[in-house]
Order: C-alpha cells, then structure tokens, then sequence
C-alpha cells in the first residue's frame, strides 16, 4: 500500500505545518505575555518612535534582564505582525543590536491606558487559574462538567465570588474587552438606541458598556445589574444605577434589556430561565439586545476562527457554549421572543435583536 506521503508529498507537508502549529498554539499567548508583563508596549508608546532593545532594557531596569533572550521573543512577535522592526534578523539568524521596535495596529491594543485594552484580557486568560482548565478538556468532553470545576473543584462563577483576586483579574479582563464592544454598538447601532427612556445591562459587570451608552444617549436611564459581589465594586457612572440581584430570579423591567456575552455562558436551559426572565421584564414595545458570536463553522471572515476558540472556551470553563443562527432561533422562540434579526458590527460579536411574544 502506497504511503500517504508518497500520493501526495504537498499535502502532507502542509499537514505537518498545521499539527506543529496546533503544538505550541500556546506560544504565542506566552510570548504577548512576556512583553505585557515587562511593560514593552507601554514603553514604546511612552516615547512615540520605535525604541532598540537597549533603549527598552534600560528603561526596564532590571540588571539580570537577558535582552538575547528577549530579541528571540521580539523576533516571534515581529513575524505575527505584533510589532514592526526596521532591521529583522539576517538569514544566519543574527541580530543587530540597533533594530528598532515600534508598534503595530495589534499591540496598540495592549497599552495599558488604552480604553480598548486587551492585555487584562491576555493576563486573565493565560493565568495559571484558567490554563489549568483546559488539560481537562478530553475529560469533560468523556464525563461532562467543567474542566474550571474540575481543576478548582468550585464553578467559575462561585470561585469568582470566593476569590477578591480572581474576581477583579475577571471584571479587569471583561471591562476592556467591553470597551471593544461598546464601541462597535455605538458605531453600528446607535439608531437601535433611539426612543428608549431605560436601559438594563443584565450580567453588566462593573457597568463600563452601559455607562458608554448612556454617555453617547443621555436621555437613557442606565441601570447595571449583576450579582452583589460584583456591583459592589463597581465605579459610578453619570445617568447609571447598579442593582443586585440574581438574573436566574428575576429582572427589574426596563424598555430595553441588553446581554452582552451573557447567554454563552450557560447552557440552553440555563438561557431559557435567563430569556423567560427578560421577557417579563419588557413592556410589550420592549426588545433585547443580544451580543454575542453568531458562530459559522463553515466561514472564512476575520473573526469566523476565534469565534470557534471562544466556544471550545465557554465549554471548558463554565459548560457555556457560542451559537449559530439555527441555535439562536431556537432558543428566542422557546424563551418566548418571536422575531429576531441579526446585524453585523466589527468585532468578533453580532447584535441579536429580539422582540417578545405576549400572548394574546
């Protein structure tokens, strides 16, 4: 029998690239962490030009820093496109100790006083607390749970609540991504905002998005709802009340109920609790605003991929899961919402509007 490398030599080259990748997948999320850790983008952003290695060890100042050790770590992020450098390594592999390190459109993206930073998330999601959840992937998927639960022997939500330091990691991580998000709403949908006198961000965190929203609405009413533990850190925003409560008892009524990576988190029973529980709370005129991944399996758009990542992650750590459209329709008719549509924004989260069926 003829061996597969033999039929086809091309094909079976390109499948080796793509295991090797699947391999050390984990090395670039080690590397960004490295140079959020040691404060590289900051310090490049803090002179406005790209900046040498010696520049940046200088301003690190840490005698035992081995700025060869952390070229091999700029090389890496270089080639991602992370950052630029004027003069990249020579074929021979050597380095030239005047290559200049600037920014990209990427690390930009974690300057720690961006409002659309994401190195909290970065931190957050490659902590040991949460990696150590996915060596119990193949288990969850032979015996069901979490692999957090497993791993931590307490539910992600009950260890947040357990845990001041994981907790903030946690509403550090979300508040960033948010920014993300908001900005995407408010350039995408801010006409879907229009005539409502109150707005309810259910499982709002510290409140960062509706608070954004109200700024861009000042007529809305904002209201942040989530557990006590979590509102009781949360910052004040101008025109925003925070409420505790418990979305799986009720929700206080608003014209417009917004979840944002809210309904992912649980599974479809969990949901329906959650969508019933919405659905009382909105006038008949009332509408949720769902955002969250539309996943397409088949796709090849920007953000199709990570949207695949993030389900496997909703899985691993609270037994959530992201939806395609089918799934979506599914479950807003069973929760009691009988007419959806489905809008695109830039970012890897679509709007989801849906509007209640009262019966008659």
């Amino acid at each position: 029998m003829e061996r597969p490398e033999a039929a086809d030599p091309e094909g079976m080259l390109r499948g080796q690239a793509a295991i090797w990748e699947c391999i050390f997948g984990f090395v670039g999320g080690m590397a960004l962490k490295c140079v959020v850790e040691l404060g590289i983008p900051d310090i490049i952003s803090s002179h406005g030009r790209p900046l040498s290695l010696s520049s940046i060890a200088k301003i690190i100042n840490l005698p035992s820093l081995d700025t060869d050790r952390l070229s091999r770590v700029m090389t890496l992020l270089v080639h991602r496109q992370i950052f630029t450098s004027n003069n990249p390594a020579s074929p021979e592999g050597e380095h030239n100790a005047t290559t200049l390190y600037g920014l990209t459109n990427s690390s930009k993206l974690l300057l720690s006083d961006s409002k659309t930073s994401l190195a909290p998330m970065l931190l957050f999601q490659n902590h040991t607390w949460m990696l150590s959840s996915w060596h119990h992937l193949s288990d969850i998927v032979k015996e069901g749970g979490s692999g957090f639960t497993k791993s931590h022997g307490l539910e992600f939500f009950d260890f947040a609540s357990a845990n001041p330091v994981f907790n903030t990691l946690l509403n550090e991580a979300m508040e960033g991504a948010s920014k993300i998000i908001v900005e995407a709403v408010k350039a995408s949908y801010k006409d879907g905002f229009n005539g409502l006198g109150s707005l309810l961000d259910v499982g709002g965190g510290t409140g960062a998005m509706v608070g954004e929203i109200v700024k861009a609405h000042p007529h809305i009413k904002g209201i942040n709802f989530d557990l006590p533990h979590v509102v009781a850190t949360a910052p004040e925003y101008e025109g925003v009340t925070h409420v505790a409560g418990d979305m799986f008892t009720s929700i206080p009524p608003a014209d417009a109920i917004l979840l944002k990576w809210i309904l992912h988190d649980w599974n479809d029973e969990d949901c329906m609790k959650i969508l019933k529980n919405c659905r009382e709370a909105l006038p008949k005129t009332g509408k949720l605003i769902i955002v969250d991944a539309v996943l397409n399996s088949q796709g090849n758009e920007l953000f199709d991929y990570m949207r695949l990542v993030f389900d496997l992650a909703m899985m691993v750590h609270v037994q959530g899961k992201e939806r395609s459209e089918a799934e979506w329709k599914i479950l807003l008719e069973e929760g009691g919402f009988a007419s959806y549509k489905i809008i695109k924004i830039p970012t890897l989260a679509s709007i989801i509007e849906a509007h209640p069926h009262h019966a008659c």
